[in-house]
């Protein structure tokens, strides 16, 4: 295992969370070594075309729910995070939409249906103890979208699979929640507290050992005595916040449950779905729990090892020496490359976490379902996420003086690093970027550039592969 830390600084360093992937293609300079072309952006006319008719009954037929229910559920845990569902009764799929889409940090809403059925029939198919969803359950906190979602996940529950949820900082009491009908972005019915509760009782709330009163936090117990603790970090008591808290009640509450897991000698794993630590100097603002010392304080001293989260788009993980504790955060299932995690926990002081891709296209194959962006999904999703680093980049390189050439290649490079380090492998691409004339120019033009930093903090972070990880 490799356990690192990582210095602080470039506070609000974006504005928007962005995610993951691979793939992705370099200019056509003959000096530097080659890398891999793709087509940049899918064309237009490959847009959805059974994306309104699909259904989950058909995604997973009866008969093979009741086959499946009689299966023993294995060890392992899937975790997911940032599912970022939107009820397909929300969007016409018109203009509105589509410029929503376009505009976005790289989640690919247009086909977040099937993701979600492909994700459903593969967590049926594996049978963990145990699917966690860290928040961001919603694309912006709608009701709709919300009751939607978790009638899909009730699949998942007829099977035999516990299914705990906590909620992100997309999913209550969101002012962006909303409708998209034709050129108009109209507002939806948004969610409290009490109803997201509601919503998903059957989720982890109905059956857990204690809830919080003073928050939606929660603890759950898994088959061999392992208590997770299901922290809701998220403000949301006027409108919803980004960034996480802990309250003061609730960290009473937590003494408690820790005492007590101490006492009666049940390992936890503690899970959130904003970050324990500062991932890295590149997602700082707005990503770890304000005050966070006092969490990480209480958790070491109570032996604490493993904590769980989301919120980046991002697949990473940090280690601290200092606290003895591993935070893995998992990267958002909504965006390229649709990553899920697997974690094997064998104890405080022995486990395994491996993300798997989605295979989304196998299952449009299976299904028979002719959509061309669904045969090819992973060369789509990755090519549009692609897309949205690329455009950023040009954007904000407009500022200088550059031939047309220069700022491609640029944004080339800049697209390229960035895709790669939202998937969580960015030390695959790093030294062949580093050694591109395009690399060189971003920093000869202007070093303080935020996109340079940026880039270059991505550089410094790009030091293993954040998709294994052991203790």
């Amino acid at each position: 295992m490799r356990k690192r830390g990582l210095p602080v600084f470039l506070a609000g360093l974006l504005a928007v969370e962005v995610c993951t992937a691979c793939h992705f293609y370099d200019s056509q300079s003959t000096s530097g070594p080659e890398i891999e072309r793709v087509d940049i952006m899918p064309s237009k006319e490959e847009g959805p075309t059974l994306s309104k008719q699909d259904s989950l009954d058909e995604t997973i037929p009866p008969l093979e729910l009741e086959k499946d229910r009689e299966k023993e559920l294995n060890p392992e845990i899937i975790i997911t995070s940032d599912i970022h569902y939107l009820a397909k009764e929300l969007t016409d799929f018109g203009k509105a939409f589509e410029d929503m889409v376009s505009s976005g940090d790289g989640k690919v809403t247009t086909y977040v249906w099937e993701i979600m059925d492909a994700f459903l029939n593969e967590v049926i198919e594996r049978r963990p103890q145990a699917l966690i969803i860290t928040g961001d359950l919603t694309l912006e906190g709608e009701r709709q979208s919300h009751e939607a979602l978790a009638e899909r996940l009730g699949k998942i529950e007829s099977n035999g699979i516990p299914v705990l949820v906590i909620p992100g900082n997309h999913d209550l009491n969101n002012p962006k929640a909303a409708a998209y009908k034709g050129t108009e972005v109209v507002p939806a019915t948004r969610t409290t507290p009490e109803e997201f509760v509601s919503i998903y009782g059957a989720f982890g709330y109905d059956e857990a050992v204690s809830r919080d009163p003073a928050s939606l936090s929660y603890v759950a117990e898994l088959k061999d005595g392992t208590w997770l603790l299901m922290l809701d970090s998220c403000q949301y008591e006027n409108e919803n916040l980004v960034g996480g808290m802990i309250r003061t009640e609730t960290y009473e509450w937590i003494d408690e449950m820790l005492d007590t897991a101490w006492d009666e000698d049940h390992p936890v794993i503690v899970v959130a779905h904003h970050n324990l630590f500062e991932e890295s100097r590149v997602y700082e603002n707005n990503c770890t729990i304000e005050h966070a010392e006092e969490l990480i304080e209480r958790l070491s001293d109570r032996g604490i090892s493993l904590f769980l989260s989301g919120h980046l788009h991002v697949q990473h993980y940090l280690s601290s020496e200092e606290y003895g504790i591993d935070e893995i955060v998992t990267g958002a299932l909504s965006m390229s490359p649709c990553l899920y995690g697997v974690l094997n926990y064998f104890g405080p002081e022995e486990y395994t976490y491996h993300t798997e891709r989605l295979k989304v296209s196998q299952w449009a194959k299976r299904k028979g379902n002719p959509d061309p962006n669904l045969q090819n999904f992973e060369s789509y999703a990755d090519s549009f996420l692609q897309q949205i680093f690329y455009n950023q980049a040009i954007e904000g390189l407009k500022k200088y003086a550059l031939s047309d050439r220069q700022g491609e290649e640029m944004a080339e490079i800049y697209a390229l690093l960035n895709v790669y380090a939202v998937g969580g492998n960015a030390y695959q691409i790093k030294d062949r970027i580093i050694t591109r004339p395009a690399y060189e120019q971003w920093q000869e033009y202007d070093r303080t550039d935020i996109l340079c930093m940026y880039m270059n903090e991505i550089v410094g972070d790009a030091n293993c592969d954040y998709n294994v990880f052991t203790r």
